[in-house]
């Protein structure tokens, strides 16, 4: 693949999944499968590997997603709580194998566990006391639900036993299939929708605000990790063994392996005999035992290195393709959707699939009202698989992709060699103007509370909305007008509109919606630019000189500054007050003043520290990280499959190389 189609269909990936993330984790609305979920996100990360120039922290490779719900109390999780990779086949489950054991050795072994299909759940004891109930959330922060899971009796709140003084143990809250059967019953009697499946089910009960509502509901649990300063032993398998010894509730499913024959046993035989269990499971999961190699393996940005879960294969059915859709995204992409006969899947009503692009549709050959073959993995929204065209009815038209954009009407481009069709009317087309506005106004950027999708659409089609700017013209006789807001809820979000002039300045620039910036880059754009005006007019050298900066997030700064739109845009938040600048970055304490004056580039896979220790070193011997080798640098760090391009580029500009070893010696720390 060219590197421009490269790019292109790179962003239009962390779009699509970063929108997907969304649907499963905020909304409880999931609209694919886990398997194409994670079809794209291995597709992303590959690329990504395959094209390093466009590495982007803020990418949804490099994060997990969320289901934060404001109306609990957000706690921050003391241990990340990572997701897991996935993988479909013996092969993959082989090739992780291979990575383990070239890492630490062969002498290990692992632990299989059933997958649940639930939600995940982190207990925290103290003093054998129940103390905490947190939801994975983003994997950083949760919602604590403690009042509603002590309402759940097969987690104890009260230990007996040597357990330690304070630990966290995580596992899935799920609901049983016989509960989930009488909770469906018990909403259809009182003429409420039925759950989807047990999963929606079980995280639905756990965001209730009434803790007597889900104390009546049947919800069980198993638990599967600990964690704490003070381990019984360094064995997972036997530290689950001691927390069963405690009270808590283990699965008595839970399996030690010693070869990596014995994990495809173990998933085998499950594959078949999951349809006996109480309850749902999607796969399994294998973990290297000891604690230590745990460790020694470490973590992803997104997920642990020393476990892996095995999806089981995804179930089919076959319905009728009803018509297609189509959905205009924030960065202007149109994704088509297809509307099918509802049919039942896995306990799941079918209704929706995306079709994704124009290529997807014309590969299938899709016609009007063709029987099709979907397929999913525990999802409501399936993958269209196949059709059965010797079951297609005469004189049936083929689907054609639209060539307007269906929200705005203007003309479609698609780039050569890509396969995303994109709507160039970003200005006027009122997806992607919405799509703006709900992120300038979402909880990491400005936080404006009360301003949630439906209000920003509702503000947009009563012409009240149109830009950033027009937030701070509200006024609250202006909502009170409006369906669904009372005065209390005005003036409620006048306030907040208010409270977000005092937003600091990375969070906004931020919150501008400026592509590739992150949270994390915009932070580093703030500590080296003190204002929105420094930052506008910096060059493409200066923005490269930032620490993890590159070509790619510098040029789309200058395309965002360089625009009148947004050059009016910035004046006109200038003048609400809202906070554009900001303090320089206050100078960490420093060990030696060895590297004063000297820039750095850190590059490649270090054996005794990591990059971002590496950097905390330069740091604080004195000097300065860059992302990008330029005629400034005088240090390139060079570690194993470093980028060929920077290496070639240092020693054109004459940089001096160091190895991690040098690079100690230099600083004194070897």
């Amino acid at each position: 693949m060219e590197k421009e189609a490269a790019k292109i269909h790179i962003e239009q990936l962390r779009e699509e999944l970063n929108y997907h993330n969304h649907k499963y984790y905020v909304e409880n609305s999931p609209e694919i499968s886990d398997q194409e979920f994670d079809h794209k996100m291995r597709e992303l990360m590959n690329l990504e590997k395959q094209f390093p120039e466009f590495e982007d922290p803020d990418s949804p490779s490099m994060r997990v997603g969320s289901d934060l719900n404001k109306e609990f109390e957000q706690v921050v999780h003391k241990y990340p709580m990572l997701s897991l990779s996935n993988t479909y086949s013996e092969e993959e489950l082989q090739d992780f194998h291979n990575r383990v054991v070239k890492a630490v050795g062969n002498d290990f072994r692992y632990v299989c566990e059933l997958k649940y299909d639930g939600t995940a759940i982190g207990l925290t004891y103290q003093n054998g006391k129940l103390i905490r109930a947190v939801t994975r959330g983003d994997g950083t922060q949760g919602d604590d639900v403690t009042q509603n899971v002590r309402t759940i009796r097969s987690i104890p709140l009260k230990l007996t036993g040597d357990y330690p003084g304070e630990f966290e143990i995580r596992g899935e809250i799920f609901l049983p299939l016989k509960g989930f059967q009488w909770l469906n019953a018990e909403k259809e009697k009182a003429g409420e929708a039925p759950f989807a499946n047990p999963r929606n089910a079980a995280a639905g009960s756990l965001k209730l605000q009434n803790s007597s509502l889900v104390a009546k509901r049947p919800l069980d649990t198993y638990l599967y990790y600990m964690l704490s300063e003070e381990l019984p032993t360094m064995s997972h398998y036997e530290n689950l063994l001691k927390a069963k010894s405690w009270g808590l509730k283990i699965s008595p499913h839970t399996q030690v392996c010693n070869s990596i024959d014995e994990v495809f046993e173990f998933i085998r035989h499950w594959d078949t005999a999951r349809h006996e269990l109480p309850f749902e499971i999607d796969g399994a999961v294998i973990k290297v035992d000891n604690i230590h190699l745990q460790q020694e393996l470490g973590f992803t940005a997104k997920s642990p290195r020393w476990a892996i879960a095995y999806k089981f294969k995804a179930e089919e059915a076959r319905t009728r393709l009803l018509s297609v859709d189509y959905q205009v995204g924030r960065t202007g992409a149109v994704t088509p959707v297809a509307n099918l006969e509802p049919v039942q899947l896995a306990g799941t009503t079918v209704k929706r699939a995306s079709l994704h692009n124009a290529d997807v549709i014309s590969g299938l050959g899709l016609h009007c009202n063709d029987l099709v073959t979907v397929e999913k993995g525990g999802e409501i929204i399936p993958k269209i698989t196949g059709v059965v065209k010797e079951e297609r009815p005469e004189k049936s038209l083929p689907i054609h992709f639209i060539k307007e954009c269906p929200e705005c009407g203007a003309p479609l481009m698609r780039v050569e060699g890509e396969a995303a069709h994109y709507c160039p009317n970003s200005a006027s087309c009122p997806p992607q103007i919405k799509g703006k506005l709900e992120h300038f106004i979402s909880r990491r950027a400005m936080n404006i509370d009360g301003l949630g999708a439906e209000t920003i659409n509702l503000l947009y089609t009563k012409g009240l909305v149109n830009t950033l700017p027009d937030l701070y013209k509200l006024k609250a006789s202006q909502l009170i007008t409006l369906e669904r807001l009372g005065d209390k809820s005005a003036r409620n979000i006048i306030t907040s509109i208010k409270n977000s002039l005092e937003v600091p300045w990375p969070r906004v620039l931020y919150a501008l919606g400026i592509r590739f910036v992150g949270e994390t880059v915009a932070k580093k754009l703030a500590a080296s630019f003190a204002s929105i005006d420094k930052l506008s007019g910096a060059t493409e050298e200066e923005l490269i000189a930032v620490d993890e900066i590159g070509n790619k997030i510098a040029g789309s700064i200058l395309a965002f500054f360089t625009s009148e739109a947004n050059k009016k845009m910035i004046e006109e938040l200038k003048s609400y007050g809202l906070q554009l600048a900001g303090k320089e970055e206050t100078s960490i304490s420093k060990a030696s003043n060895i590297l004063e004056g000297k820039t750095l580039v850190i590059s490649g896979k270090f054996s005794r520290y990591s990059r971002d220790q590496l950097k905390e070193m330069i740091e604080t011997h004195g000097g300065k990280n860059t992302g990008s080798v330029t005629g400034k640098t005088d240090y390139l760090v060079a570690g194993e499959n470093m980028g060929p391009s920077k290496l070639e580029k240092a020693e054109k500009q004459g940089v001096k190389i160091l190895s991690e070893n040098q690079f100690l010696e230099l600083i004194g720390e070897e």
